[in-house]
């Protein structure tokens, strides 16, 4: 298969599956949180303001609002995530505009935490989809793009304190602590799911392995599972004899097929393997690295007879986000 077959596959899965986290947040929001009248995050949040006070529908107040912060942020968010928070934007909207009408009442009646919870489960869950395959919900998601792409705030947390001035907006609306309360709630379980959902995609396995076969186990997890070895020199102070060990990164899902490799070509291989948080770069995630320069300035010194000249030091200060 060429290069640019894999390209186009590998966006038609994104796009199928940042329609499906769209759907499910969508559902969350429209069956169970807004029949309960509680105002969440996000430009849904808005629009459902709008809703409750003009009754101008989510999907149109949804659809008009981010485009508007869309059009503020198009130089700063890049061209890719533009195209695909559109997408997003559009299919949600068009997803509010059909599922709202058909939930007029809670889906479980008098169960006014019950539905909250439901309904947060699913829109962070929705939106944990629809991060990990590079799309958008739109809205805070656009705010919470532009500040991690120069800072080490994660998108759940940022998307978190966005979201915190709407939700407290609604008590001009609606005059109830209790809708208040409910919004925070959905705001944490939506951030934390999001944050789950990405971090869980993002986890990798690191494996060491001491075999006689390490040769034919290396070619095979290059030629079969497509990822690369690295050849230790070591010494067993046991025995007093030279090992070569292999260290293999790969992601979680691939685990089962690594560890089925090294098992079948050595039984009585020794093998460790412990779960990362995080790999980045040759084939995993990519590393941003935000720099800072600071200059002191350093003034005439007071003791002795001799001046000092003012001069500049420059100090680099970098701090990583893990993406």
């Amino acid at each position: 298969m060429s290069k640019f077959k894999k390209q186009i596959l590998g966006n038609l899965k994104d796009y199928i599956m940042i329609v499906v986290g769209l759907a499910l947040y969508a559902f969350g929001f429209t069956a169970f949180i807004l029949p309960e009248k509680v105002v969440t995050g996000g430009m849904a949040g808005v629009a459902a303001l709008l809703y409750y006070r003009f009754g101008i529908p989510v999907a149109v107040g949804n659809f008009t609002l981010n485009f508007i912060l869309l059009a503020i942020a198009m130089k700063v968010v890049g061209k890719t995530f533009v195209i695909r928070t559109i997408f997003g934007t559009t299919v949600l909207s068009l997803f509010f505009g059909v599922l709202q009408p058909l939930f007029d009442a809670p889906i479980v009646e008098q169960q006014a935490f019950m539905n909250v919870i439901l309904g947060a489960l699913m829109c962070g869950l929705g939106v944990g989809i629809a991060f990990v395959h590079n799309g958008s919900t739109g809205g805070s998601d656009i705010i919470a793009a532009m500040v991690s792409k120069y800072s080490n705030v994660t998108i759940g947390r940022m998307i978190m304190y966005t979201d915190v001035i709407i939700i407290s907006s609604s008590y001009v609306l609606f005059h109830s602590v209790d809708k208040i309360v409910y919004g925070f709630v959905v705001l944490l379980v939506v951030s934390f799911m999001c944050d789950y959902v990405i971090n869980t995609n993002r986890q990798a396995v690191q494996f060491t392995i001491f075999s006689e076969k390490w040769e034919e186990i290396a070619d095979a997890i290059i030629s079969v599972a497509h990822r690369g070895c690295t050849l230790i020199h070591g010494t067993g102070w046991y025995t007093k004899h030279d090992v070569k060990m292999l260290l293999v990164m790969c992601r979680k899902i691939e685990a089962v097929s690594i560890f089925r490799i090294i098992k079948t070509i050595d039984p009585h291989a020794f093998v460790s393997q412990s779960h990362v948080n995080g790999v980045y770069g040759q084939g995993f995630d990519e590393e941003k690295m935000k720099q800072h320069i600071k200059k002191v300035k350093k003034l005439k010194g007071t003791s002795g007879s001799a001046d000092v000249k003012p001069s500049i030091i420059e100090t680099t200060d970098f701090s990583q986000r893990h993406i």
